[in-house]
């Protein structure tokens, strides 16, 4: 067995909606069924018992082992801990050669457990041995390293569960939510709403204190000291016992408290100077700590948070009952568990030794040994959830201190006997504000009631009924895809929306293009997505990116799919037939968000019938107003769009909107079919955006299909009294519409200049100029900038195979260099000739035209 082509599908795909790793695994002839490898699942099994039973797909109960590889790879992340449920595995057409499909939640683990999981089977194999607990270890460091924290994971679930889309920007807490114009983003427990002033204030204790003071919040009296003198200094001003620690600190780091001693105070200096070199003494409050959280103007959880501390039961030494603490599942290492392992460090050390004990000491049954004076979860503490006591008084004061800094998310950390009752009346304090304040304690606190804190986040961010998106539409198709992306950009704009728009010639933000080249895949997809001054999108899906990683996106408005053809790619990446194509463009279809729009081609069966596998509603166009499948929709109240009497109709019921084509000018009155067939879509994409009928007639009579509006697609010029038309026709669907656009055109003599694409089939090439040779008088054949895999002349020989027998063609001439070609073509031209000119490098080749029409 061999495993290649390891891929990441990011959204949603060919396979599932699921994120996937995919892979091509092959095996030998005896691989294809394990029941020809003697004792291999016996083997498989001792060395992973929770594998659970392998699955047969088909008809046949055989197991390769390419299954056995996708069902491990699945079970491993599992028993990891992974909440992952779908896998496949599919022959292709060649003999032994599998796709495999395994979902992840975390792209590096998926991608481990497919390594793990290849390495497991190689051991069953060849009966060598295999660390299953090693592997699983694995897995779960690498998910821990890279899945989001338990504070950050909150607010995302929160968001998911609005169906508020999200995207990890960092692999650290920085994500993004919405889309465009209308996304938030977050770091950890912080939105992008906060200002910088505030956390810099947040971060000096001091300047804190002050602020907190002129709004009449109580706190500690204290101030910056230089040095031990200093502090013992400022502890004698404030009065004994006092707290010292650093002036930016966190997480309780380098913090001393009820400090009562000169010895005490120098200690507690250079602690804290280990953290940072600036040094706070403030009086010390007696009572508990506790942390309120506020959000915007509430406040919406409070814990009483205890320091770490063992029970003696008369037996056991403090470092024993440390241990046993430790040993409890919901402590770990970091953030990542709702508690944290105790830590038995100098610090704990040194706190017992002011008690009179020591690591070996046994406390008496029942004692409570204490070992750390500050209370945070990060170094062991735990958390007792209090938020249903808190005196409105109380809850009023901690909210002041959040506004006061001016932290939308803050934590509050009070020092008070109880929140029962007002901080004055029991001289308590509130001695420090957070920002990003850790959510643990709120969320998974170690006694009482957990709080949604990501729902009262993301409320902040979201007012009721946003979900943050922006509308999306994605087209895709065989033919006409980027001239119907570029339509739907244009009518979206005249509706006043700033849009960004991706194709196969670029990447374009309100008209300006910031990327060039083929961005009709899914990475310039999601850079528009990420772009805040886009309130809506329109993507040109093309089946590689779509293979390669699957969709930008979870869920689009609108998808419009043009025309199924036989000529886009077939062959490759093992999508052979007709219907291997269709499932994949469907894709689209699928994932249209409820209540979005799918636009279909009623006049092709194949694009038809994706109506079935949609979850939104549909719009069926075609040219013909008697086509049984449109009239049998409309006759359900449903949207239609159609051509009658040189219009172009959108029907729904009996409510009807009316544009003439003699105001659409890249259908030149209706003359050009398949531009109308563009027109339609985009006309019925716009309408399921919502777009006004007035906005949708001004964009159609202003998109006069010139080469800045839609570059390489029927771009006519007037050469010396001879029409000269530019496209980028790539397969024999396009070339045939193309023949049948230019025969409704006057000409005396017809010439066309084509190359080919080396990445078609060798009958799609051929089958170029077979159409060709039908239509036109004169051929100029040409090779290509780019021969994709093909030998030099190769193309060409195909090309000219397919003129053989031609029934028009009477001069064929081939010429070495696309724009000598052009030049060619341009230099036979005569007043009234037509000439179709198929260009390759579309921008370069147009400006090129361009030249030689001012030129004359």
């Amino acid at each position: 067995m061999e495993v290649s082509r390891v891929r990441a599908l990011r959204g949603p795909n060919l396979w599932s909606h699921h994120t996937s790793v995919e892979a091509i695994v092959s095996c030998t002839p005896e691989e294809e069924s394990i029941r020809e490898l003697d004792g291999f699942e016996t083997r498989l099994r001792a060395r992973f018992p929770q594998v659970g039973e392998l699955q047969p797909y088909g008809h046949d109960d055989t197991v390769s082992l390419a299954q056995v590889l996708e069902q491990v790879a699945l079970a491993l992340q599992a028993e990891a801990g992974c909440p992952v449920t779908f896998s496949r595995t599919t022959a292709t057409i060649e003999r032994g050669i599998y796709q495999v499909v395994v979902e992840y939640s975390e792209e590096d683990v998926g991608r481990l457990a497919l390594e793990l999981a290849e390495q497991l089977v190689d051991a069953a194999r060849k009966d060598a041995p295999f660390d299953l607990a090693g592997a699983l270890a694995r897995l779960r460091e690498v998910d821990e390293d890279v899945r989001l924290g338990p504070s950050t994971g909150s607010i995302v679930q929160a968001a998911v569960a609005r169906n508020i889309p999200f995207r990890r920007l960092t692999e650290g807490s920085l994500v993004q939510f919405g889309w465009g114009s209308r996304q938030r983003r977050i770091q950890a427990a912080e939105i992008d709403a906060t200002g910088a002033i505030a956390e810099t204030i947040a971060q000096d204790k001091e300047l804190t204190k002050k602020l907190l003071d002129a709004a009449g919040v109580p706190v500690p009296m204290g101030r910056s000291v230089s040095d031990p003198e200093d502090a013992w200094a400022a502890a004698l001003e404030v009065g004994l016992p006092v707290v010292i620690k650093p002036k930016d600190g966190n997480q309780g780091k380098g913090v001393t408290v009820n400090v009562t001693t000169k010895e005490q105070l120098t200690a507690g200096f250079h602690t804290a100077s280990e953290f940072r070199d600036d040094i706070l003494v403030e009086r010390y409050l007696p009572g508990h700590d506790y942390r309120m959280l506020v959000i915007g103007d509430k406040l919406v959880a409070a814990a009483r948070r205890d320091p770490p501390f063992v029970v003696g039961d008369g037996v056991h030494t403090v470092r024993q009952l440390v241990e046993e603490v430790n040993k409890d599942p919901r402590r770990g290492e970091g953030h990542s568990t709702s508690l944290t392992k105790i830590r038995f460090d100098d610090i704990a050390l040194a706190t017992l030794a002011a008690r009179g004990l020591n690591a070996d000491s046994v406390p008496d049954k029942g004692q409570r040994v204490v070992l750390r004076n500050n209370a945070n979860l990060s170094t062991g503490g735990t958390a007792t959830d209090v938020t249903d006591d808190v005196h409105p008084d109380v809850a009023a004061r901690c909210i002041a201190a959040a506004h006061m800094v001016g932290l939308d998310i803050c934590g509050v950390d009070l020092v008070c006997d109880s929140v029962l009752k007002p901080i004055e009346e029991q001289h308590g304090g509130i001695v420090e504000v957070n920002a990003a304040p850790g959510l643990r304690m709120h969320l998974s606190p170690s006694f009482g009631k957990a709080r949604p804190i990501g729902e009262a986040i993301v409320s902040t961010m979201f007012a009721e009924g946003d979900d943050g998106r922006i509308p999306v539409v994605a087209v895709t198709g065989t033919n006409g895809k980027t001239t119907t992306v570029r339509l739907i950009a244009h009518l979206l704009t005249a509706s006043g929306l700033r849009t960004g728009m991706t194709n196969t010639d670029g990447v374009y933000i309100e008209g300006r293009r910031i990327d060039s080249g083929d961005c009709s895949g899914p990475r310039s997809a999601r850079n528009v997505l990420l772009h805040p001054d886009v309130d809506a999108a329109v993507f040109e899906t093309a089946r590689g990116g779509l293979l390669r990683e699957g969709l930008a996106f979870d869920r689009c408005q609108v998808a419009v799919v043009t025309n199924i053809g036989a000529g886009d790619h077939l062959g490759l990446n093992y999508i052979t037939t007709l219907e291997d194509l269709a499932v994949l463009k469907r894709v689209i279809v699928q994932n249209v968000a409820d209540g979005g729009m799918a636009v279909l081609n009623a006049a092709d069966p194949v694009v038809a019938a994706m109506a079935e596998v949609t979850r939104g509603d549909v719009t069926f166009f075609a040219l013909d107003v008697n086509n049984a499948l449109m009239a049998m929709h409309r006759a359900q109240g449903r949207r239609v769009v159609f051509v009658e009497d040189g219009h172009l109709v959108a029907a729904q019921g009996k409510i009807e909107h009316r544009v003439p084509l003699a105001e659409v000018p890249i259908t030149r009155n209706g003359a050009i079919g398949f531009q109308v067939e563009n027109v339609m879509a985009s006309v019925a994409a716009a309408w399921a955006v919502g777009i006004d009928w007035d906005r949708i007639r001004v964009g159609l009579k202003t998109f006069v299909g010139e080469s800045d509006n839609a570059p390489g697609r029927f771009n006519v010029f007037d050469y010396r009294g001879a029409t000269v038309i530019a496209d980028y026709g790539h397969n024999p669907d396009a070339i045939a519409a193309l023949a049948n656009a230019v025969e409704a055109m006057p000409a005396k003599r017809r010439s066309v200049v084509i190359s080919g694409a080396g990445d078609r089939r060798d009958q799609d090439i051929t089958q170029q100029t077979q159409i060709l040779g039908k239509a036109f008088d004169d051929v100029l054949l040409y090779q290509d900038q780019c021969q994709r895999g093909r030998a030099d002349g190769e193309v060409l020989a195909l090309l000219r195979r397919g003129l053989d027998g031609a029934t028009r063609t009477s001069h064929v001439e081939e010429i070495n260099g696309e724009f000598v070609a052009i030049d060619r073509a341009l230099s036979r031209l005569e007043a009234g000739d037509l000439c179709l000119i198929l260009i390759d490098q579309v921008d370069e080749a147009l400006a090129h035209i361009a030249r030689r029409v001012a030129e004359g």
